[in-house]
């Protein structure tokens, strides 16, 4: 049978080869027989002379049959066709090759079910279309097309009669275009003349638009879709509409400007007839390799009602964005980065759209510079921060705060010339400076004269000497000693006048240093149950039991003159006081003290087994993450030596509960007046008096969490079709929290203080997905600020539907638009905003 087939194929290739010098003879017979032809799976016969109209070879292949016109100078190409020629390649079912006429001619063919098939397919460099017959010319490189198919950028060019021209120019005659991928488009632009540039534009006469190729009155006097992957300036169309309490409107209109490859801003803004209008700006830059960033600046001046009514108001608002990052890569050694988010407290309540922005009530910037000096231990930091809350609307700024350390070191590791390890070894010294100059201020003063005088400033410098030595194998021994100083250009002196302590301000430059010595001992204790029946395998008691011991001098002394005293009042008492008491970084420490501090930490933790066929496993449980207790003595005081005790506590149940909690007792008995006295609770029968105590629980839930123990044989079983099955992908955000701050007041008087927070989404088909967000106010006893999203997917389209139904913010936004950005400002809008809602 191989002795056969073997003979077959010899036959085939004497009988391609001597087809191909027949028809390559008759041709050069007429100035034809320069050209090559390559005949695939047959024999390659190559000619190093040039044609003189075709400037490369031509190859064709079918997988049918090929027949040879000599008279006619025409080759037919049947099934599954195939040439190509310089960078042009053409597909189809049948191709005609007239080299009298320098053309080639494609089209397809209908099968017994009546379907068109085998359409050509066009390719040339980059650009590639589809078409039901088309006739090109190699020569002239025109091309006639009917029923053309084209993508073009993220669209697509369709059209009854195309010429396409030697620059690559095509005129369409009757086209539509679309961005919708379906046969059957959904919607298209239809126009009965369009030219496309490739790479550059798309233009059109005047054009309607279609849905379902039913007209709409829709109607455009022209047309013109960019059509490059280029970024180019040009004007941001806005969209228009009425607002009830500020008129009709254009909003998000502006220009887009390119300054360069690097670099780029857009401007929008809007206006309304009533008076009010707002402002963005984006500015974007980028180098590669090197950093990237963006700056945004807002402003909006918003006029509600009329000036003769009692509720006119005008809110004039701003607020900056500025984020810059820097590629670690670039300079290892020179860090700079920034995230500026400042303005008024009230921007995002009156101008943004964005739920975040809106909830939340803390903003921070921060600009920071970090230089390392490679092979040494020093690193310099120099920071600009801000802290802003606008709901007291207080402003906190660091202008600026400089960090100079040194990494720990060990300046005895390598004494002497013995490899044995010593004590002394493992002794660290680091050291680090610090300065800062600080305002704390209302955002409304920030910018005054007087907010300048209010600055405070200070340097304070820390070196901590540190050492850990192993103590009886099993113990750990940390003995630490804390050496540090502040410094800064004023104190404080305080008076009696004889009615009230007058305090002034003395700018003289003040020093003070304090110091502390501290140890502590720690190890692990282990526990473990094993077992050799049953469902749980073992079961594992970890303790981490820990004590300290902190010694600090009482500078109070008059020996130190960090503090002083004063008369308080017309009987003649005394009041100590810290001539730093002002000072950003405190004062050194009053009363000596002599603080033990014990603790104990506990994990609980079990191993299950489990069987899988016949193999058995065991899987690891942890039943409480951590569980710990602490509390200490002030072995100085003359009384109240104990301090409160804390508890806390932290695990995770059935894989999906986060559960923590804390709370605090104090040992001590409080008097009628709410006041600590020397006398223990456990004279009272307890142990200790509750305090405070906060508990939260946090769920995170999805349907992966239900599907992660499924049988992945199963899934090897069989392959499915996408559309066999369908499951709904979901998912549950909760958090709850509670804190109950008793201190030293009756139960009576204290209320807890819950949040309820919960938020989620699901996708109900592959085309449906629904969000929601909300929360509970257990003292309003009403919903938080809520949300509920709504998607659609409709192919080249979408829907979004956001409802925000109570609160400030309440409102709705109803969008169905263009899924591509090229036409992104074909949409449909209806909206109502909490502007135009009466209260």
């Amino acid at each position: 049978m191989t002795h056969k087939n073997n003979i077959i194929h010899l036959y085939l290739k004497r009988r391609n080869f001597l087809l191909s010098l027949i028809f390559l003879t008759c041709f050069s017979n007429n100035s034809w027989g320069s050209s090559s032809i390559i005949i695939s799976d047959t024999l390659e016969i190559n000619d190093t002379t040039k044609s003189t109209f075709i400037n490369d070879n031509i190859l064709y292949d079918a997988s049918d049959s090929m027949r040879f016109d000599i008279k006619n100078q025409k080759v037919l190409l049947y099934g599954d066709a195939f040439i190509k020629y310089e960078n042009t390649e053409i597909i189809a079912d049948f191709i005609e090759i007239d080299w009298a006429l320098n053309q080639i001619y494609a089209r397809g063919r209908i099968d017994t079910s009546g379907k068109m098939i085998g359409n050509p397919e066009f390719k040339e460099g980059n650009e590639s279309f589809k078409a039901e017959e088309m006739t090109y010319n190699y020569k002239s490189k025109k091309c006639r097309i009917k029923k053309i198919s084209t993508k073009e950028g993220e669209g697509y060019i369709l059209g009854k009669i195309v010429k396409k021209m030697e620059d690559d120019v095509f005129y369409l005659h009757k086209g539509d275009y679309t961005t919708c991928n379906a046969q059957k488009p959904h919607y298209a632009i239809r126009a009965n003349r369009i030219k496309v540039i490739p790479g550059k534009k798309i233009i059109t006469g005047p054009a309607y638009l279609t849905f379902f190729n039913i007209p709409t009155p829709l109607f455009l006097p022209f047309g013109f879709f960019p059509n490059t992957t280029k970024q180019s300036s040009g004007v941001l169309i806005p969209s228009y509409g009425e607002s009830a309490n500020l008129g009709f409107f254009l909003k998000d209109g502006g220009y887009y400007f390119v300054l360069n490859n690097k670099m780029d801003l857009s401007v929008k803004g809007d206006i309304y007839t009533k008076g009010s209008w707002a402002t963005r700006s984006f500015f974007r830059y980028k180098k590669r390799y090197k950093y990237n960033g963006n700056f945004n600046l807002s402003y909006g001046r918003i006029i509600n009602s009329e000036i003769e009514l009692p509720d006119y108001s005008i809110k004039k608002d701003f607020f900056i964005r500025w984020s810059h990052k820097q590629d670690p890569k670039a300079n290892p050694s020179l860090l700079f980065s920034a995230n500026v988010n400042a303005g008024s407290s009230t921007y995002h309540r009156n101008n943004s759209y964005n739920a975040n922005d809106y909830l939340s009530n803390t903003f921070q910037s921060s600009v920071s510079l970090n230089k390392k000096w490679e092979g040494t231990p020093f690193n310099l930091s120099t920071n600009l921060r801000h802290n802003q809350n606008t709901t007291t609307k207080k402003v906190n700024l660091t202008l600026p705060e400089i960090t100079f350390s040194m990494n720990r070191i060990f300046p005895f590791k390598n004494m002497g010339k013995s490899a044995k390890k010593h004590w002394y070894d493992k002794i660290g010294i680091s050291y680090n400076l610090n300065t800062k100059n600080t305002i704390s201020t209302t955002d409304s003063l920030l910018f005054t004269k007087d907010s300048f005088s209010k600055f405070r400033n200070g340097m304070k410098h820390s070196i901590p000497i540190s050492t850990s030595i192993k103590v009886l194998k099993h113990f750990t021994l940390s003995p630490k000693f804390s050496l540090s100083e502040r410094w800064y250009l004023s104190q404080i002196e305080k008076r009696w006048d004889g009615n009230t302590i007058i305090t002034d301000t003395l700018h003289k430059f003040t020093r003070a240093h304090d110091y502390s010595i501290s140890t502590s001992l720690n190890t692990k204790l282990y526990g473990i149950a094993q077992f050799k029946k049953g469902k749980i395998a073992a079961f594992r008691h970890v303790l981490t039991p820990n004590v300290s011991l902190t010694f600090r001098p009482d500078f109070s002394k008059e020996k130190f003159g960090y503090y002083k005293s004063v008369q308080s009042d017309t009987l003649g008492n005394l009041q100590t006081y810290s001539i730093m008491q002002n000072g950003i970084y405190g004062s050194p420490g009053q009363n000596r003290q002599g603080n033990i501090n014990f603790s104990l930490g506990n994990l609980f933790d079990m191993k299950i087994r489990s069987k899988k066929d016949t193999t058995e496993t065991l899987k690891k449980v942890t039943i409480l993450q951590s569980m710990g207790i602490s509390s200490g003595y002030n072995i100085f005081a003359d009384s109240l030596n104990f301090s409160t005790i804390g508890l806390n506590a932290r695990t995770k149940l059935l894989g999906l509960l986060d559960v923590t909690f804390s709370s605090s007792y104090d040992p001590y008995i409080i008097n009628s007046n709410g006041k600590r006295i020397n006398q223990f609770e456990i004279n009272n029968g307890r142990l200790a008096r509750f305090t405070n105590s906060n508990a939260s629980l946090g769920l995170n839930v999805s349907e992966s969490f239900f599907n992660k123990e499924e049988n992945k044989d199963e899934e090897e079983k069989s392959e499915k079709k996408e559309d066999d099955f369908y499951k709904i992908p979901w998912n549950l955000n909760m958090n709850y929290t509670i804190s109950y701050n008793k201190g030293n007041l009756p139960s009576s008087e204290v209320e807890p203080t819950q949040s309820l927070n919960f938020s989620g989404n699901i996708k109900i088909t592959k085309k449906w997905k629904i969000g929601f967000r909300s929360g509970y106010d257990f003292k309003e006893k009403e919903l938080t600020y809520s949300s509920v999203d709504v998607y659609r997917d409709l192919h080249c389209w979408e829907m979004l539907f956001n409802w925000i139904p109570i609160g400030f913010h309440k409102s709705y936004t109803l969008t169905i638009r263009v899924k591509a950005s090229v036409l992104k400002d074909l949409k449909l809008e209806k909206k109502k905003d909490w502007i135009d809602i009466d209260y």
